[in-house]
């Protein structure tokens, strides 16, 4: 499987609440950037999902948590290899807002092993990140990741599914 590159699509939330970035920890189960490190709560958009269906779908089995509200803010790309495979991710950054609670992972044998409020001042160190991490840190700094404004240019206001 070494030739091969495996192309995935994702959603992430960048959820930034009293100083604090809502995070997840990856777990083993992983199956594109390393476990352990905290990562964006957020994945893989199936096919046919559209994206902020996908993205309340992941904040859901993740954190618990409702989402409530949803811009896009920008989108990157990502090389990883894990396990044996080469991975091409292009990465949706939405801000959200979240209906109250407290995080709790509740998807069972997930990619998922925690998901906690992270104080902003503890996440300078990018080696605990994933890269998609690190960067909705930039993205923020550059602009207010809960308003969905970017610097140098407005944010794309995207209605929530309908349940």
């Amino acid at each position: 499987m070494d030739g091969q590159v495996r192309t995935r699509l994702s959603a992430y939330a960048v959820a930034v609440e009293d100083d604090r970035m809502l995070l997840i920890r990856l777990s083993d189960a992983s199956p594109v950037f390393t476990p352990g490190l905290w990562h964006l709560p957020g994945g893989g958009i199936d096919p046919g999902e559209q994206p902020v269906t996908a993205l309340a779908r992941e904040l859901q089995e993740e954190t618990g948590l409702e989402l409530t509200d949803a811009r896009l803010l920008d989108a990157r790309t990502y090389s990883a290899r894990r396990n044996g495979v080469r991975w091409s991710l292009a990465a949706l950054f939405y801000g959200v807002s979240l209906k109250g609670g407290a995080p709790a992972v509740t998807e069972v044998d997930g990619s998922t092993e925690a998901a906690m409020w992270i104080p902003l001042a503890d996440l300078r160190d990018d080696a605990l990140l994933s890269p998609p991490a690190a960067d909705a840190l930039r993205i923020r700094a550059a602009g207010d990741g809960t308003t969905g404004r970017v610097a140098g240019g407005a944010a794309v206001a995207c209605p929530l599914p309908h349940r």
